[in-house]
């Protein structure tokens, strides 16, 4: 069997982070989301991969090629234009002839979930969560085992379970996808598919995910995903570590990597390789800090993703953040990430105010972004790609 991975899209709600590469090849645990599905479905024994592609696509194809180090066959579909998942869907027709699933790029799901999906014997079948509110998602009609009907956004919803977006399709439903009209917003929506299936007849069950499943669509879902990620983390020492460092619990050190005296390090934590870190720092759990970064003397981080070549220079503390590729904070860079009334924190988002949900959460940073010597960042900032800060500066 086959898996075809949604991987087109750019994520415009996770900028600045996706300016210089499409959301899937964000890291979580210091890997790209689409590798962590790609070795998920392995596991589940899938060999055969089809991913659709669109938006800096060539980064996707540059790392993975065509499979052979994971010891897998990947195949590449460029989608020109993004006209809804149904069409992205239906770019697949040409490179399957048996039944199919679906995973979306953007997602983490377990092996165990994907392995229930693919055994399944109805025509299809629909992925979905149990949730509380369902009123902002797609929520399925069900007899018994089977699905009646999928109505989107319900006022009264039917069920409590909403539309995970991973299904098992069998070569027929590109035959329901030419027939599908677009819908109000322009575009080809695979539900709209789903139901013409139904209505011919076809047997669709449901698969209730009750394991892992994680939908990474802004920017702090990378903080959740990423410590889900490392919580099942193994350490490994590959680097140097000077003495009277101290490591406690679960880390990897990469290759190259020298581990200061005086640092301090509390699992689970990722380094990768040739990085800088100490003397004197404070790294605590859930944190994954990419290869060639520097983290300097006095500086302390908490719950982070820190991308490649790196450098949060001394007398620092950054928490609850989400730094990107080849930043560099001036000594004495603060970052701010609880409010002083405890409520949940809002975040600048397509020129929104969207509130995170999450108590605590400091600053999403773009690519090579400077700042200057003692910054302060407050809660929910977001500094876009390349922007640069002055000596004292506040950001709020």
């Amino acid at each position: 069997m086959k898996a075809f991975i949604l991987a087109a899209g750019e994520g415009t709600r996770m900028r600045p982070l996706t300016d210089r590469r499409p959301k899937v090849m964000l890291p979580i645990g210091n890997k790209p989301i689409l590798e962590h599905i790609i070795d998920e479905a392995v596991d589940a024994g899938i060999r055969q991969f089809v991913i659709v592609t669109g938006y800096m696509e060539n980064s996707i194809r540059e790392y993975f090629g065509d499979g052979l180090q994971k010891d897998v066959s990947i195949e590449y579909v460029f989608q020109k234009e993004q006209n809804g998942t149904g069409h992205a869907i239906g770019c697949a027709e040409d490179y399957v002839d048996d039944r199919f699933i679906v995973l979306n790029g953007d997602m983490l799901i377990s092996s165990v979930q994907i392995k229930n999906l693919i055994t399944r014997a109805e025509d299809a079948v629909l992925t979905v969560k149990e949730v509380e509110d369902p009123c902002n998602f797609g929520v399925i009609c069900t007899a018994g085992e089977k699905v009646t009907q999928i109505v989107e956004k319900p006022e009264k919803p039917p069920t409590n379970l909403a539309n995970a977006g991973i299904y098992l399709f069998p070569q027929s439903i590109f035959d329901y996808i030419r027939k599908t009209p677009e819908s109000p917003r322009g575009e080809i929506e695979i539900t709209d598919s789903i139901q013409m299936l139904i209505d011919s007849g076809a047997s669709v069950g449901y698969e209730v995910f009750r394991d892992t499943w994680i939908d990474i669509g802004r920017p702090w879902d990378m903080l959740t995903a990423n410590k889900h990620v490392l919580s099942g983390l193994e350490g490994n020492i590959m680097g140097e570590v000077e003495p009277n460092a101290t490591l406690k619990g679960e880390i990897v050190v990469g290759a190259g990597t020298v581990i200061r005296s005086g640092a301090y390090i509390i699992g689970p934590v990722v380094i990768g390789k040739d990085c800088d870190i100490g003397p004197n720092c404070f790294i605590r759990p859930s944190t994954a800090i990419g290869d060639n970064v520097r983290i300097g003397n006095a500086v302390e981080i908490k719950n982070c993703v820190v991308m490649d070549e790196t450098n949060i220079g001394h007398l620092s503390y950054v928490g609850d953040s989400v730094i990107g590729h080849d930043c560099n904070f001036g000594a004495g860079t603060k970052v701010a990430n609880l409010r002083h009334d405890g409520r949940t924190i809002r975040v600048m988002i397509k020129g929104e105010k969207v509130d995170s949900g999450q108590r605590k959460l400091g600053v999403i940073m773009g690519d090579g972004v400077h700042t200057g010597i003692n910054t302060c960042i407050n809660v929910g900032s977001v500094l876009k790609t390349g922007r640069c800060t002055g000596l004292g500066e506040v950001v709020k």
